[in-house]
């Protein structure tokens, strides 16, 4: 990317730095997300329903086994002691087999229904989640999106989203299921035997405190994973955007080193993160197996003195397995987990984001707006402690062009950005046609001017879309008669499909004049009260530069506009011309009593002139 392109990316708007990523709140990220499943609060009450039946219809059938194992134990031990009558009671066993056959079934159809209305329940929460981070975007002051890259604001919209989404639907019904397996395990181990659950119990809640500690530390590496993912999105979305400025200056080889710095350090945080989870697998598996020995030792000790038949142990084995398996689940998708807490917190730190200040409720309207302008002692600063603007008064007539010329970050943009309410001022008022625009609507505010700027913005969509973008409810005669006035109808029509041309993703599919003329078109449709102009004309050849003149003038007519003008040969009829050096209006006049007072502006006028002459020389 050039540094012109990285100059009007941000032009007049300090880069804040990102700030270190504060302690995390676990308990209060999950409270949130949980305030999100509220509305939802039937469907998951049901899902409960259901999956305590599944569990319990499951939890059931190694008891119920059991008894087949002890009634043919039993025959086995009666033959081994000489009764030779003691025959299997196959009635006994079959009707044991159907009913396990039917648990099963049951248990199968009652979790494929939970699992169907929770897919519902976690896609119906992220499209909130989605719904809330878009409309907060939008109330969003500008200087937000001015102090974060365009890659780490999609990363969160996207990706953390999306990781929530999987997490939801994946996580929550293993996770409703795992504890309700456990306590009915629990429950029924007890009816088997009380020591050996205990035993169990004891040994396998040493793995769950060590899962927590193991848990609590790996927790921050994969929220620093989220964060350094957010920098690589930025990365490749401003590296692939100004890949054709990135040949030109030969910068691959710069690309690529900050990429693989980038890849380095995510694969660093990455391992980490997976390698201290990844402990809690291991960990677990040798538990477990403490466990068997324990149920294998102390269950045959027990079965010696009678106090356990055979059958107990086998269903006792088997509800060790199902004690593990919930803990073993939980500690599989752990790691789902951590990055799903860091996601959403990532999402809620976007939610969480200082607002516009809001509209009044009381809000006035201009009926018939005139154009009359007036900054007032105006003071302003992107920061409290570096004031740009100091005392700003201007006033401008219905009708009048006003320049706005100075070096550049003399301030030019953010006289703009002040007028159109992107920032709010610090002190004074602005005022259109003698009412305080902070005593307008934003909308109804921005809807009273209209703006052409240097760098156009075109959509992927048709020609007639993007002309129509200005107003809406347009007919076609509206906007061909737009694109007359601006100029553009001609080459328009030339093109194979005409307005329903088809702009690709960066509408290089037409010149840069093209796209100008297109910009001044919707401008013309939208019919603005108002008019800013950025000097649209420096990036075109000469003859384009001529039409897009003529379209501009054309739209400037009966309307108060403002020019913010890089060549100064451009604005010599404007009514007033504004110079601004360090934030400051430094000299105001006309052209010619601009150079009479042989000032700053005769000086930046001279020294621009001189230049240009000597372009045409060479």
């Amino acid at each position: 990317m050039s540094k012109k392109q990285m100059h009007r990316k941000g032009r007049g708007v300090p880069r804040i730095a990102m700030p270190h990523e504060k302690p995390k709140d676990l308990r209060g990220t999950l409270k949130r997300l949980a305030g999100y499943l509220k509305p939802r609060k039937y469907s998951i009450a049901i899902c409960l329903l259901l999956s305590i039946a599944g569990a319990l219809f499951g939890i059931v059938s190694p008891k119920i086994m059991g008894l087949a194992t002890t009634e043919l134990f039993d025959v086995f031990k009666a033959r081994l002691a000489g009764n030779a009558d003691a025959m299997v009671n196959f009635e006994y066993i079959a009707k044991i087999l159907l009913s396990l056959t039917a648990l099963y079934v049951v248990s199968s159809l009652f979790t494929y229904i939970m699992s169907y209305i929770m897919a519902g329940i976690s896609q119906k929460t992220v499209y909130d989640i989605r719904k809330d981070v878009n409309e907060k975007i939008a109330r969003l002051p500008l200087k937000y999106l001015d102090s974060h890259t365009h890659g780490e604001i999609l990363s969160r919209v996207t990706n953390d989203v999306d990781n929530i989404s999987s997490s939801l639907q994946e996580s929550i019904i293993q996770i409703i299921m795992s504890v309700i397996t456990l306590v009915g395990v629990v429950i029924m181990m007890l009816s088997i035997n009380v020591i050996l659950t205990l035993a169990i119990v004891l040994t396998l809640s040493s793995c769950i405190f060590l899962t927590k500690k193991v848990a609590k530390r790996s927790r921050k590496y994969f929220t620093e994973q989220q964060k350094i993912i957010g920098k690589i999105n930025s990365h490749v979305e401003e590296m692939y955007t100004g890949h054709k400025i990135v040949k030109s200056f030969g910068y691959e080889n710069k690309s690529i080193e900050e990429f693989q710095r980038l890849n380095e350090d995510l694969n660093k945080v990455g391992w980490k993160a997976q390698f201290i989870s990844g402990i809690i697998m291991p960990l677990m598996r040798f538990v477990n197996n403490l466990g068997y020995v324990v149920v294998c030792i102390g269950g045959g000790m027990l079965m010696i003195k009678n106090a356990i038949k055979l059958g107990d142990i086998q269903a006792f084995l088997q509800y060790l397995r199902k004690f593990s398996q919930p803990i073993m689940q939980v500690s599989n998708i752990i790691n789902i987990i951590q990055s799903t807490i860091a996601s959403a917190e990532r999402v809620f730190e976007v939610l969480d984001e200082e607002e516009e200040i809001p509209d009044k409720k009381d809000c006035i309207t201009i009926e018939d707006v005139k154009g009359e302008v007036a900054f007032k002692n105006v003071r302003f600063g992107y920061k409290e402690d570096n004031i740009l603007i100091k005392n700003m008064n201007i006033d401008v007539k219905s009708g009048q062009t006003v320049a706005i010329v100075g070096p550049t970050g003399a301030g030019k943009t953010t006289l703009v950005n002040l007028l159109m309410r992107f920032y709010d001022i610090n002190d004074g008022s602005i005022t259109i046609d003698g009412a305080n625009i902070k005593d307008l609507k934003r909308g109804e505010l921005r809807n009273i001017f209209g703006m052409v700027l240097q760098d156009t913005w075109l959509f992927s969509g048709t020609i007639k879309d993007n002309i129509a973008y200005g107003k809406q409810n347009v007919t076609d005669e509206e906007i061909y008669n737009a694109a007359k006035t601006a100029h553009a109808h001609h080459f328009i029509r030339t093109l194979s499909k005409g307005y329903e041309t088809v702009l690709n993703e960066d509408a290089n599919n037409i010149s840069q004049g093209q796209k100008q003329l297109l910009t001044i078109a919707r401008a013309v449709l939208a019919d603005p009260a108002i008019l800013i102009l950025d000097e649209a004309t420096s990036s075109v050849d000469t003859r384009t530069e001529v039409y897009i003149q003529n379209a501009m003038n054309e739209l400037m007519k009966g309307r108060t506009c403002f020019v913010i003008a890089h060549r100064l040969s451009t604005i010599k009829e404007a009514d007033v011309i504004l110079v601004m050096n360090e934030g400051d209006i430094i000299e105001s006049g006309t052209h010619k009593e601009l150079i009479e007072k042989k000032g700053f502006y005769e000086d930046l006028y001279n020294s621009q002139f001189s230049h240009e002459d000597i372009k045409e020389v060479v």
